[in-house]
């Protein structure tokens, strides 16, 4: 195996997911926005709560063989897959553990399943593929090789992406970068659907 990583399915709970379906925040456009700029419902906010809580961190640093005391969290939202999303990468070095919590009813569509990659040449040499089913959890430890994509898909793909990240100072960075790319996309007419 190239890198750690885990995949849960059912790790929101299905009683738990018709709130969050209800509160998750109204995304319209392409790409990643802060939590900090979204309105979302009460279940949203308690799921954004508890991925924070000290039980959460410590589970993530007993699989990942990690201290993640004192490591800054960072939460961003998709709402919706554009013909740019999905390209091989791996994250940036800043990251240090990426959690994807997909929040979709059940994918049967090809497109816009995510995949742990081999490399960073081929995105169907994959060591696991997870459709973004609703309340499927994927994380992995970000390293040199955490090559990851998703097949190409074009409309609503609901994820949480939330990250320990390795000091405050890039947070902060990283936030009004966010902010200020949702400011800009706000003010473009949105797209047809």
């Amino acid at each position: 195996m190239p890198f750690d990583f885990l995949v849960v399915r059912d790790f929101v709970r299905a009683g738990a997911r018709p709130a969050i379906d209800r509160a998750f925040p109204q995304v319209r456009r392409g790409g990643s926005f802060p939590v900090e700029v979204l309105r979302y419902g009460k279940a949203f906010g308690e799921l954004v709560e508890e991925l924070n809580s000290p039980e959460v961190r410590r589970a993530f640093e007993e699989k990942f063989g990690l201290d993640l005391s004192g490591r800054p969290t960072m939460t961003t939202v998709r709402g919706r897959c554009t013909t740019r999303d999905g390209n091989i990468h791996t994250d940036s070095e800043t990251k240090i553990i990426t959690v994807l919590i997909y929040l979709n009813p059940p994918w049967t569509d090809p497109g816009g399943r995510f995949r742990l990659l081999r490399s960073a040449q081929d995105l169907d040499d994959s060591i696991v593929e997870v459709p973004p089913d609703n309340g499927t959890l994927v994380a992995f430890r970000r390293g040199p090789n955490s090559y990851h994509g998703h097949t190409p898909f074009i409309g609503e793909r609901r994820a949480v992406q939330f990250n320990w990240i390795t000091n405050k100072a890039v947070v902060r960075r990283e936030l009004m970068r966010h902010r200020l790319s949702a400011l800009v996309k706000n003010l473009l007419p949105a797209p047809s659907l």
